[in-house]
């Protein structure tokens, strides 16, 4: 029972804009800051090419340093808006295209009319979605450098091997929760038709590190869409390993509200959350081959772990 967990050691710390965690050889800092500022944005949308979200978290970020290896890892705005497509989209990138925009218009157009639909807008570009599969990333890992993160490679999880899985007992047991942060990175209405944004939570427990990063985007009478990427590190571990699970799922927005579970309450269709328990409840063929039919890569799990240490 959670009862007789034991606590580990452990310090908390925490400062006017963030809040640290030192535990089992761990240090790990979530960075919350108010919006960027005018002249911040400036400087980071001149750094990645385009138009930055309405609301950009830019100074926020979450850091995990495993001292014995070295490793690090990291989530921040900047290097999330930069797995934003750049260009026009091609094959994979899951683009809403001007096919969604004429469908949509031809429905609410009287079919006996002779009046011509409205011109589509050019396509922007960048991804005007913000669209992602940000893993996260390793903040001492520059080319050409050695590292301890770079030496340390991402492998393919052995499915037939527990340890290399979630353990989602684990994650719901009420153990005593340590340590909690939410790290909002950024959030756009897309100019109100629908919504975009990034959110990354951490909890640590007495046994265990869990993060979960999750995008999510709605596409007001055409798609949902969400990638997650899960982090998950036991403390009692041998050899000491990190799991990451990368995961998107999307459906057609009618899909999704036909599920609310009031049809006069439009309201979930804004919760993150709800989008997320739908998208994963229904069948693989619906959310992750079939989706809403773009074709996006992200449409997939995939789990791989990190080995820090071996005995």
């Amino acid at each position: 029972m959670s009862s007789t967990v034991a606590v580990p050691q452990h310090k908390l710390s925490e400062s006017p804009n963030s809040r640290a965690i030192e535990i089992n050889d761990w240090v790990i800092i979530a960075s919350t800051n108010p919006i960027s500022s005018a002249s911040e944005c400036d400087a980071l949308q001149a750094s990645l090419g385009f138009p930055l979200p309405e609301m950009t978290f830019g100074s926020n970020y979450l850091s995990l340093e495993h001292q014995p290896s070295g490793w690090k890892m990291m989530f921040d705005t900047h290097n999330a808006l930069k797995c934003v497509k750049k260009g026009e989209l091609g094959e994979g990138d899951g683009g809403v295209k001007v096919g969604y925009a004429d469908a949509w218009l031809k429905s609410r157009t009287d079919p006996g009319t002779n009046l011509p639909l409205p011109v589509t807008v050019t396509a922007k570009h960048y991804d005007w979605t913000y669209t992602m599969t940000y893993p996260g990333h390793h903040p001492d890992s520059a080319p050409d450098t050695e590292s301890p993160s770079s030496s340390i490679q991402w492998m393919d999880a052995d499915q037939d091997n527990p340890s290399h899985s979630i353990p989602l007992s684990e994650l719901t047991r009420p153990d005593p929760i340590l340590f909690y942060a939410e790290i909002p990175l950024f959030e756009d209405e897309l100019h109100d038709n629908g919504s975009s944004n990034l959110l990354v939570r951490i909890r640590v427990m007495p046994t265990c590190i869990f993060i979960l990063s999750r995008f999510t985007l709605r596409v007001d009478n055409v798609l949902f869409r969400t990638h997650d990427t899960r982090i998950y590190h036991s403390f009692a571990s041998s050899p000491s390993l990190v799991i990451r699970q990368l995961s998107g799922w999307e459906a057609p927005y009618d899909g999704v509200k036909r599920r609310l579970p009031s049809r006069n309450d439009l309201t979930p269709l804004t919760d993150a959350h709800f989008i997320a328990k739908v998208l994963t409840e229904l069948p693989v063929t619906e959310s992750q081959q079939i989706g809403a039919r773009t074709r996006w890569r992200g449409l997939r799990t995939k789990v791989e772990i990190a080995v820090l240490a071996r005995d």
